[in-house]
């Protein structure tokens, strides 16, 4: 296999050439320590407070793709052939402040400034994607971003004024767009890239079969697709990660598709790129996925990841465990498919052997007069670590439960079904009664602990709770169980 020993991308304007690259370095000290870029800031330096907001743009089916990306946990080497775009790059016409930036000036949308370039970044993603956007819009797309100073209010109205600053069509982004696409085209050379020796090195598979090669000589590689995970391991707990093989630009990896009533999603798909196939076939998923970090940890975050790392509060497991996913996983020339919740064993232990990686996951669509619901329990409602989490998957019929799969996440070591509050709601009336009839059963399939996040207490009785919420959300009720300050609600 052919191997390039050097990383390609675009900054800005000018063509970066590395070959002298750590596996565990981040985008955000490259900008601020090697090139002086230092808009970017650091505040949390774990993906949560979007100071160090940028945008990278890559190639997707041939088209030129913008996302707004945390530098601090994004790695350099997921950036070969892509074009990165920073706060000190952005201008308006005849030297004038671009759009975004004039309007936060105008609506007063900055104090002590420190988040402000994060700000602006985010909103220019929002007002490539959306030139008019809601307020609902704006604050999804903020949801990433924490501003200790303004309140939001300003920084919301400046978000709804941007394009009466200028036009999308005359953005000095839009104009370049098709001489960038043609220098990332050119960049794409479809070689490996391979930087540093023995164990102290990263490499960029040319493809998914060379991926599948390199790790069966490679077992205990970190594979590192979006790094949200994997980006605090090293700015948190400054942990070994080498060698490192980046998969994020595996474009085969990164592939949706539906047929026969099954959801197929790549390993490498990001939560953004799969919420509008998820939430249109599966509606419950939307709404979770709008609740998993901020936009930035969206489009870099992939549901293979999530799946993969065998977090207990991992947020997709439980809903596609309840939906009865399977999960394709491949060694090599060779693939097996399991059912998920028979990928993870124990706490830190799933099944996959070494050189063995997860190449997709396919999803049932719910039945036809099925109910499936997901409910996330936080501290704070966005952008935060779950507590716990259950979904629902249940047929009724003639008034009787023919069937029912629930799991939970945070309860404990793995993601788990609760089987034996499964069994006691099959063959009985959907009432109340027969809910408040199973929940003793919780106590047979769960045995939550005590953390940070929730007491083992709190957990349990959230868990019969959410229960107890779904059957009110599935018999009829005039009234939304969950009213968001967007909608309003109906009298019951």
């Amino acid at each position: 296999m052919p191997a390039r020993s050097h990383l390609r991308f675009v900054l800005n304007g000018q063509d970066i050439s590395l070959a002298d690259v750590r596996p565990d370095e981040t985008l955000l000290d490259f900008l601020r320590l090697s090139r002086r870029l230092v808009g970017t800031k650091e505040g949390c330096a774990e993906g949560d407070c979007g100071a160090c907001t940028v945008l990278v743009g890559r190639l997707s089916k041939g088209r030129l793709v913008y996302e707004a990306v945390n530098a601090c946990i994004r790695f350099l080497g997921s950036l070969d052939g892509t074009h990165v775009v920073t706060v000190e790059h952005l201008r308006g016409k005849d030297g004038a402040l671009h759009p975004v930036q004039q309007a936060m000036v105008d609506w007063h949308g900055s104090q002590c400034g420190f988040c402000t370039p994060g700000f602006v970044m985010s909103l220019y993603a929002l007002w490539m994607r959306e030139p008019d956007p809601s307020v609902a819009q704006i604050e999804k797309a903020l949801q990433g971003n924490l501003c200790r100073c303004t309140g939001y209010e300003p920084i919301v109205k400046a978000a709804r004024a941007i394009s009466s600053y200028g036009a999308l069509e005359a953005d000095f982004l839009a104009a370049e767009r098709k001489t960038v696409t043609a220098r990332l085209k050119k960049l794409a050379d479809g070689v490996r890239v391979e930087i540093g020796k023995g164990k102290d090195r990263l490499i960029v598979p040319a493809s998914v079969d060379d991926l599948a090669a390199l790790l069966k000589k490679e077992p205990t590689a970190t594979i590192v697709a979006g790094s949200t995970d994997v980006g605090l391991w090293v700015t948190k707990h400054m942990r070994e990660i080498a060698p490192v093989v980046f998969i994020g630009g595996l474009e085969e990896l990164r592939t949706v598709s539906v047929k026969a009533g099954l959801v197929t999603i790549g390993a490498g798909v990001s939560y953004s790129e799969a919420f509008g196939t998820l939430a249109k076939h599966i509606p419950a998923f939307g709404p979770l996925i709008d609740r998993i970090g901020g936009e930035q940890v969206r489009n870099m975050g992939t549901i293979g990841g999530n799946i993969a790392n065998g977090s207990p509060i991992g947020d997709t497991p439980p809903p596609l465990i309840a939906l009865g996913a399977s999960l394709t996983l491949r060694i090599g020339g060779k693939r097996r498919t399991i059912p998920l919740e028979d990928f993870f064993i124990a706490y830190g232990k799933q099944d996959r052997q070494p050189g063995e990686f997860v190449e997709s996951i396919s999803v049932p669509v719910p039945a036809k007069g099925s109910f499936f619901h997901v409910h996330k329990i936080t501290k704070r409602r966005d952008e935060d670590i779950t507590a716990a989490l259950g979904a629902f998957n249940v047929v009724v019929k003639g008034g009787t439960v023919q069937s029912a799969r629930i799991a939970y996440g945070g309860m404990a070591a793995t993601p788990k079904r609760a089987k034996k509050v499964e069994a006691a709601l099959v063959g009985k009336p959907w009432s109340l009664a027969t809910v408040e009839a199973a929940l003793p059963a919780y106590e047979q399939d769960f045995a939550p602990i005590s953390d940070m996040r929730a007491s083992a207490e709190y957990r349990m009785l959230a868990a019969k709770n959410l229960l107890k919420r779904f059957h009110l959300e599935t018999t009829g009720r005039k009234a939304p169980v969950t009213v968001t300050r967007f909608q309003e609600a109906v009298a019951i």
